[in-house]
């Protein structure tokens, strides 16, 4: 007979409780070790969880080294347990819990190096999309491109920050950690796409990840390119535009009725 939900409800909570006692009535006549043995089995959920962030977010863990890494990684898996059995799932909220986690305060640029790495996950894992070419573009008149809508791709990312992410990505890829870090490199925009079968990282110019943003809830082009021009007014659409191709970011183009 399979355990009550009830049962499995508090089995799963006391599972991502260190210390906590397994849940009443677990097979308690017929193990009375079960204590023990329900704590090795939380310790290798654990171990399995913190190895599977660490999976995903590589050159996080890198930066912080093994010790802190665990750490710090049990103490997100408490505070958001998986919430679904697909493991994949698992750890989109580190990005947010690091920038409120005091002890990765000495390295600010950690959240968004995160951000980065998830960024970089979803575009591997994302559906396929046939891309737009240059050809589906030069067949708009000039004068229709600002009512112009773009959909972007499934593994279309863009992100912004002032941290020089791309550099410190590139510099953990080797098995040695790298002599030397350049923290004061400029960062910016990124595009974060996978047009085929490999994950592209291209630069954007300094609004593009507000241009992208604003694609991607809908805006036709001439609006969108108002929204990154609002948030930096050295946005260049030509040059938006030429990573969004030469990336395979846009699937689908339609025209609006208004710009």
């Amino acid at each position: 007979m399979s355990p009550a939900p009830d049962m499995l409800d508090r089995f799963a909570v006391a599972l991502m409780r260190p210390g906590a006692a397994p849940p009443q009535g677990l097979c308690a006549a017929k193990a009375p070790d079960m204590a023990a043995r329900f704590n090795v089995y939380r310790n290798n959920v654990f171990a399995g969880l913190i190895e599977a962030l660490a999976s995903a977010y590589p050159v996080t863990a890198r930066l912080v080294g093994e010790e802190f890494f665990t750490i710090m990684a049990r103490e997100f898996i408490i505070a958001h347990p998986p919430a679904s059995p697909v493991l994949l799932e698992f750890g989109a909220e580190l990005p947010e819990f690091l920038a409120s986690f005091p002890p990765a305060a000495a390295l600010p640029y950690l959240p968004d190096m995160a951000r980065f790495e998830a960024a970089w996950l979803g575009a591997f894992h994302a559906a396929d999309a046939a891309p737009l070419t240059a050809a589906d573009f030069a067949a708009i008149a000039p004068e229709r491109m600002a009512a112009l809508r773009l959909d972007l791709a499934p593994a279309a990312r863009a992100l912004s920050s002032p941290w020089p992410l791309l550099h410190i990505w590139q510099a953990h890829q080797g098995e040695t950690e790298p002599e030397f870090i350049d923290i004061e490199r400029p960062g910016g925009d990124l595009l974060i796409t996978r047009p085929a079968y490999e994950v592209l990282i291209l630069p954007l110019p300094p609004g593009g990840a507000d241009f992208a943003a604003a694609l991607g809830r809908g805006e036709a082009l001439g609006r969108a390119a108002e929204a990154a021009r609002c948030a930096d007014a050295r946005f260049d659409l030509t040059a938006a535009l030429a990573a969004l191709i030469r990336g395979g970011a846009c699937s689908h183009l339609s025209l609006t009725a208004k710009p």
